[in-house]
This record gives structure tokens, C-alpha cells and sequence, in this order.
């Protein structure tokens, strides 16, 4: 621990607030809330830790604090916290995803829709519907009973679905208000949990209809029932109440947290979503931190109820959420809320034995590279790889590491501006230049180890403009290549020498999938690169032929290789003229 974070603990206050962990680089990595700020960090000097929190306060060079005046302001200030820095040890639910609601329009002929966004706008929204083919399904089921308008734009005559029975065609006939306002009574209704009675209706309707001989009308109403027996039926009913509810069940081990959630809708236990992540303070406030987190996505439903576990503060998360906070001690509730529970420790369970495999392949893997090559681990590495044929398009291509697992936000393409012809120590010159000159301009997080798809000439390379130019002492290796084209050494040091790694070893595998993917990248920009290139070389060697020709030449003939082959006539025939067309053709022959 070094001297500034002693001073800063000696003095933390007894009061509710929130943290801000740093690393070297500056960057927040992790924030947290406390009811006595003066406890909760000190805790983290204190004591054994699992590993992963050890690994946490292994990274902290500094933190700052901010007090609120309640509990309640602290966890919301935390979760405004995380949204605004993202920091890579909190949990983000990054998915984003929206549910689908149904939707029946305030048009004058109106629609049944499903829209991801609740409006304003005088329409009648049911939903979420958290699994999206149930959505889809009891839309196609309803398009079937109720025959409201289906396009967008009033065409002018009567379209398929009028013959299939599926719309009343207001384009050409008259409809009435009353019938569409049924229709749409009718179709609430249904969502809000009537479907049994929606049944039974065509049930009668059915034999009455089969008693007057009327087969074809019975055999639509039979088929009707079917669908609603598959679609609406097949799940298993949750309560009785039709009230909509998110259950929410949560298990804890060796440091980390599964939290299941059970959504109800019209009393129908329709989805469930589980959110696996480790956690760094105690179980109940990592839990209310989730609980925030997961309702504060943009259009994200909450429902007239929400069901936890007894440990947790509800009359705090009543207050987080403003809405109903239950925590059912018997009955179907207690039920369904065990279920839930018992759910997320078997999801736990099954799931650990692939976070210790992912662990030891990529953080472990770093600390053991670190330990190697004797520095910090490099928990930020970035790799360089050149690619050119003959110096012709040659690019050079950046990816970064992060926790070992690549950060492809970060990757960048080059292409090399300053050097002619084949030189790979040039080009990797210029772009270690540029990559670290536009790092330190804008203040970017510098890497803690900077390898290199090469030999000692193009590390040397390296070397020179990072030391010599820029004056940036970060660790830099090498990794060369054996005659089949398999990674084999690691260079390291000044002078260079080879570092031992096991060739079974997870920090080798690791360095096999970054020197994998640098070439990757580099390659896939270079035939991008050379492909754009000898597509429109030629047709740039043609005077009077600009990018809007080039466009309709090749939208024209389809590639260069037919409009080689095309006659005189057939290039006229293209839009160019005469004179133009003589041009191309005559350059092609030559």
C-alpha cells in the first residue's frame, strides 16, 4: 500500500457515500457505496480476500469518496457512477435490449402492432413480453380473430389479407367506429387474461354454427380455438391474480453472484432472465446495485409488482424503484420466489466450472505472463502487425488485450503513408509513432506491454521511436515464428533474449491468440485494401470516367472482368458516351 492511500484511510468519515477505486492509469475501475465510507474501504486493506478482490486491490493506487446524506442517495449516486465511467470491475447489464410490447393504434382505422417503444401517443400498449416469439405468435393469433388494418399506407383497392379474412379492407368499404371499437375491446380483453372466455365464446359459436350445417364457418372457429390452445394454453399458469410481476432469486458463492428473474404477465410465467458476475462488497448491496441497474434501461417495463428475497432492505428498493417491493413468507409467491432461488445456485453451480477454465485462459494467464517476464501484469496489451506485397498497400494493424480478452472497440487500422517499397522496419516505425504520439496529444490509457508480430529488427524498430523519440520506458516484446508459421519464442529484455515458456502453458496459448488475431486483422484490412484497389485502378487510368461513372459501369456489367469483355456498343448502351466509350474499350485492348 503506499503513502497516499494510508493518508486517505486515516481520514475517511463515518458517513453514507460513494467510492471511486484507481488504478495507475487514473482510471476508475471500480465504484462501490457504503453506509460508514470509513468501514467499507478500509476493508478492502484488511483481512484475506477471494482471489478476484485480491486482484482488485492489487490494481487501487488511489481512490476518492464522495458523502450523501442517506443510504438511499448512495445507491443511486453508485449507479449513475457506474453508467457514467463503466468501470471493469462493476457489473454492467450491457445488453440494452428492449421487450416487445403489443400495440393497438388511436388511428382512425387501427392497427395491431409490435413496437420495442412505449409512446405518448393515445395507443393501447400490452406487455412486455420479454420472449419475443410470444410476441410474434399471439400477434399472428389475434390477426386471425380480429381483422384490423395491416398496412401502413391506406392503398387503393382491397390487398391478400381482405381474401384471407383478415382485414375488413376500409380502403374500399365502410367500416363502422362501433365495430372497430368492439374489435379492439375485444383484443384488451384477450391480453389482459380473457382468453378463456374469448374461447368459450367461439366454442358456442363453433356448434351453433355445425348445427346449421354451416361446416366451413365451424371449421374456422375450431381452428381458431387451436391456435389459442397453442399459443396462449401451453404455458403453465403462475397465479390467479393476472397481476404482472418480476420475481427475483439470487445465489452467492466463492465470491460471485447469480440473480434469477421470473417475469409474470397476465398471471403467466412467460420468461426468465440470469445474470451471472462477481462481486466485490456485501451480497445485499451488490444485489440492490443489480436490482437499480436492471429497470434503469431506456423503455425498460417495470411491473405493478416485484418480488425479493427476505435479507434484502425492501422498504430501500420500494423506494429505488417506486413500485411494489414484496417479500412473501408463504404461499404461491414464497413458491415461485424458492423456485427462482434454487434456480440461480443450480445456474451458479453449472456455470463455474467455465468461469475457472475462462479465468485461467485469460486474467490468470496474464498474471503468470507478468510473473514470466518479471513486471506488472500486463493487464492492457497492445499488439502491431505489418502486412504488404512487395510494399504495395501496406498496412499495419493494432489489436488490444484487456484482462485477456480482446477490446475491439480499441482495434485501429493503418495505412503506411512515409515509406516506399518493402520495409517492415519503417512502416513499423511510423506506426508506433503515430499510435504513441495521438496517445500522449489525447491523454489515452498507455499499454502495460506492447508486442510485436516480429523479429528483433522490427522490435528494435519499435524500440527506437518509443525510447529515443517519444520517451516511453513500457515493456516491449516480441514474438517470433518457427518454419511453419507457429509461434515459438518470446523476446524480451535489452538486449533481447528468449523468455521460457511452456508450450502448455495458458500465458503461451494467450500469446498464440493475440499474435492470431493482430494477423487477423492486418491481413483481412490488407485484402480489403488491395481488393478496392484493383477494382478501380484501371477505370482511374481513363480520363472523363469519375466515381459516379465508375458506379454505373460496374452497376452496369456487374464486375471489371465483363466490361474487359464488352463490345463498343455494349459500354454506349451502358449511359457513356461515344467518345468515352471508344476510351475504355481501346484502354482494355491495350
Amino acid at each position: 500500500m503506499n503513502d497516499l492511500l494510508k493518508h486517505k484511510l486515516a481520514v475517511l468519515p463515518d458517513q453514507p457515500g460513494c467510492y471511486l477505486m484507481k488504478d495507475r492509469q487514473n482510471t476508475i475501475i471500480y465504484v462501490g457505496k457504503a453506509k460508514v465510507l470509513k468501514n467499507r474501504v478500509r476493508s478492502y486493506f484488511t483481512g484475506s480476500h477471494d482471489g478476484k478482490t485480491q486482484r482488485l486491490v492489487s490494481e487501487i493506487q488511489d481512490f476518492e469518496y464522495i458523502v450523501t446524506s442517506s443510504d438511499i442517495e448512495a445507491l443511486i449516486l453508485e449507479l449513475n457512477l457506474i453508467k457514467k465511467h463503466d468501470p471493469k470491475y462493476n457489473v454492467m447489464l450491457k445488453d440494452d435490449k428492449t421487450y416487445p410490447f403489443l400495440k393497438v393504434t388511436s388511428e382512425k382505422h387501427p392497427r395491431l402492432l409490435i413496437t420495442r417503444k412505449v409512446k405518448r401517443d393515445k395507443g393501447r400498449y400490452f406487455g412486455p413480453y420479454p420472449n419475443a416469439q410470444a410476441a410474434n405468435e399471439t400477434k399472428k393469433l389475434l390477426d386471425r380473430m380480429y381483422p384490423l388494418r395491416k398496412c401502413t399506407t391506406m392503398p387503393d383497392r382491397v390487398c391478400l389479407y381482405y381474401h384471407l379474412g383478415q382485414c375488413l379492407a376500409p380502403c374500399e368499404f365502410k367500416v363502422e367506429d362501433s365495430t372497430y371499437r368492439q374489435m379492439t375491446d375485444d383484443i384488451a380483453r384477450f391480453l389482459n387474461g380473457g382468453f378463456k372466455e374469448v374461447k368459450e365464446n367461439l366454442q358456442q359459436k363453433m356448434e351453433k354454427a355445425s348445427e346449421n350445417l354451416e361446416f366451413e364457418r365451424a371449421m374456422e372457429f375450431r381452428d381458431q380455438i387451436n391456435h389459442i390452445e397453442a399459443t396462449m394454453e401451453k404455458q403453465k399458469m403462475a397465479m390467479n391474480d393476472f397481476t404482472n410481476r418480476d420475481i427475483f432469486g439470487y445465489s452467492i458463492d466463492k465470491g460471485w453472484m447469480c440473480v434469477q428473474v421470473f417475469f409474470i404477465r397476465q398471471g403467466k410465467l412467460i420468461e426468465r432472465d440470469v445474470s451471472l458476475f462477481p462481486i466485490y462488497a456485501e451480497p445485499e448491496d451488490e444485489f440492490l446495485t443489480y436490482l437499480g441497474q436492471f429497470y434503469m434501461k431506456p423503455n425498460h417495463f417495470k411491473p405493478r409488482e416485484v418480488l425479493v428475497p427476505s435479507e434484502i432492505d425492501a422498504k430501500m428498493a420500494e423506494e429505488l424503484l417506486e413500485v411494489t417491493v414484496r417479500q412473501p413468507v408463504r404461499g404461491q409467491k414464497k413458491d415461485l420466489l424458492q423456485l427462482a432461488q434454487k434456480n440461480a445456485k443450480l445456474a451458479l453451480q453449472e456455470k463455474f466450472s467455465l468461469i475457472e477454465r475462462d479465468e485461467d485462459r485469460t486474467i490468470k494467464a496474464v498474471e503468470q505472463l507478468g510473473q514470466v517476464m518479471n513486471i506488472h501484469a500486463p493487464l492492457r496489451i497492445e499488439a502491431f502487425d505489418n502486412s504488404n506485397i512487395q510494399g504495395a498497400d501496406a498496412v499495419s494493424a493494432l489489436v488490444v488485450f484487456i484482462d485477456g480478452k480482446p477490446s475491439k472497440k480499441d482495434y485501429r487500422k493503418y495505412k503506411i503513408k512515409s515509406v516506399i517499397g518493402p520495409d517492415d522496419y519503417g512502416s513499423m516505425r511510423e506506426v508506433i509513432r503515430r499510435r504513441y504520439t495521438r496517445v500522449l496529444k489525447e491523454g489515452l490509457p498507455l499499454p502495460d506491454l506492447i508486442v510485436i508480430d516480429g523479429g528483433k529488427g522490427q522490435i528494435e524498430a519499435a524500440r527506437e521511436i518509443l525510447e529515443d523519440e517519444l520517451g516511453l520506458e513500457i515493456p516491449l516484446a516480441g514474438l517470433a515464428k518457427d518454419d511453419r508459421h507457429q509461434t515459438s519464442q518470446l523476446l524480451y529484455g535489452n538486449p533481447l533474449e528468449v523468455v521460457a515458456l511452456g508450450r502448455r502453458s495458458q500465458e503461451f496459448y494467450l500469446l498464440q491468440r493475440i499474435q492470431d488475431e493482430v494477423h487477423r486483422f492486418a491481413i483481412t484490412f490488407h485484402r480489403q485494401l488491395r481488393g478496392k484497389n484493383s477494382i478501380q485502378s484501371i477505370l482511374d487510368e481513363i480520363p472523363g470516367i469519375g466515381p459516379q461513372r465508375k458506379k454505373k459501369l460496374l452497376r452496369h456489367f456487374g464486375s471489371v472482368k465483363k466490361l474487359r469483355e464488352a463490345s463498343l456498343e455494349e459500354v454506349v448502351k451502358s449511359g457513356m458516351p461515344p467518345a468515352l466509350a471508344e476510351n475504355i474499350v481501346k484502354k482494355f485492348q491495350e
